[in-house]
């Protein structure tokens, strides 16, 4: 039964408890936040734990200084000078020397461009990336979107029809963003599934902990998206971002460079796609396990969109993001080392008491739903946020119209995504209810 939620006191961000490390109940928390894997599933615990017990804490195995409460990564987010984005694109496990030859062979580099971008470039660039997603821009691709959704939930309903069942992630949730990338993005001349294997292999390589093996197959994949991305950006018939990125000046007159011109369309070709598609399978996944949720989100009026800003907060598909400390800083009186790379985690904010009453539940239209971090915050939000949520919103209310009743099938909560960053369900199967 979906049910509503009430309104939490917001007077409370700024308050810190400290909870000392007494009783039983502290214990276990010490001893499960000395066992965290970062790379593991199912984290709501751990980040209750983390939230209640030890607000900013050194991970042993990575170095990293998690930092769980809704107020210390909201102050973070807000302030890029003191917290600096300088290693949110930084390989998280060390790659082997084989991987970074292939890198080094295709001409690979990450210069500062958007997420990794702390200098006076940013706001430019910035700005001409969120020329294509203003809500004028997102408005007119909504057609687009229905459009490319009804061609490929023609295909589930024909397999399921055929079949008894489907894999919505495959099938629908991945490629239905990456589609509408590339029509808004002037992409051509690559093969659907091709763009979505460099994209997910350059996540797995860069946020994933693979093995030496596994990491060659990534970098050649990562290294082959990196070469078609130099060829697009530098082409003279290049249409959409490309063709914008070649007629950017940067401060002072100076011409972008053609490695920060790939570095920005890198970074926003993935985010576009990849983690929108992460979203929409989570979105999907959660929604399919409800059958009154799956029927809601096609018949009433923005229930879906509800359901979209739910899932956001509680399980969005961008899980932490990193920042570098500038200089000495205390957060939730704990004292912070200049140097120190942080990892914020951004999926438990969302389930913050401080901030959001009964977190744990989905409540569909809870009041301030959106104050949720999912996006970030600051001159580094997401400049595709309101796109990713129109395409999540489009896809479940779709699905939920033209697939009528289904039923999430032999779903393992186990079968996700393991990265540092990223979370989502790896398959939706789904099939008639029986």
């Amino acid at each position: 039964m979906v049910q509503p939620c009430q309104s939490a006191d917001l007077s409370a961000w700024a308050t810190v408890r400290e909870t000392p490390w007494q009783g039983t109940e502290a214990r276990d928390a010490r001893a499960a936040l000395e066992a965290l894997d970062l790379f593991g599933a199912g984290p709501f615990p751990v980040l209750d734990q983390l939230r209640r017990y030890a607000p900013v804490h050194r991970d042993a195995a990575t170095g990293l200084w998690l930092v769980s409460r809704y107020a210390d990564v909201r102050e973070i987010l807000m302030d890029p000078h003191t917290y600096l984005p300088d290693n949110a694109q930084n390989a998280v496990c060390r790659l082997s020397v084989p991987a970074l030859r292939i890198l080094a062979a295709s001409g690979f580099a990450r210069p500062p461009a958007l997420a990794n971008n702390g200098g006076p470039t940013h706001a430019g660039l910035r700005s001409l990336v969120a020329d294509f997603f203003t809500s004028m821009q997102v408005s007119a691709a909504v057609p687009v979107i229905e459009s490319t959704a009804s061609r490929l939930l023609e295909s589930v309903a024909e397999e399921v029809r055929l079949r008894a069942k489907s894999d919505l992630s495959t099938a629908y949730a991945r490629p239905l963003p990456c589609l509408v990338m590339m029509r808004l993005l002037g992409v051509t001349g690559v093969p659907l599934q091709t763009l979505l294997t460099w994209s997910e292999a350059a996540l797995e390589l860069f946020y994933g902990k693979p093995a030496p093996k596994r990491q060659h197959l990534l970098a050649e994949h990562t290294a082959a998206f990196f070469r078609w991305l130099t060829k697009l950006t530098a082409a003279q018939d290049s249409e959409g971002l490309p063709a914008a990125l070649q007629a950017h000046f940067l401060p002072r007159g100076a011409a972008l460079s053609p490695a920060t011109a790939v570095a920005v369309c890198f970074f926003v070709f993935i985010a576009a796609q990849a983690t929108t598609g992460q979203l929409i399978c989570t979105v999907l996944s959660s929604a399919a396990a409800d059958p009154q949720v799956w029927s809601k989100a096609g018949d009433e009026e923005g229930f879906a969109e509800a359901w979209v800003d739910e899932t956001l907060r509680r399980e969005p598909p961008v899980t932490t993001w990193r920042r570098v400390a500038r200089r000495d800083v205390l957060l939730s009186d704990v004292p912070v080392p200049t140097g120190a790379e942080l990892l914020l985690m951004l999926m438990g904010t969302g389930s913050d008491p401080a901030v959001f009453t009964e977190p744990q539940r989905r409540c569909p239209r809870r009041p301030k739903a959106r104050l949720h971090l999912s996006f970030g915050a600051g001159p580094h939000r997401c400049p595709g946020a309101a796109l990713a949520r129109t395409e999540a919103t489009a896809a479940l209310r779709m699905a939920s119209r033209e697939l009528g009743e289904v039923q999430l099938l032999n779903h393992r909560p186990d079968e996700m995504t393991r990265l540092l960053s990223f979370r989502a369900p790896a398959h939706v199967p789904i099939g008639r209810p029986s």
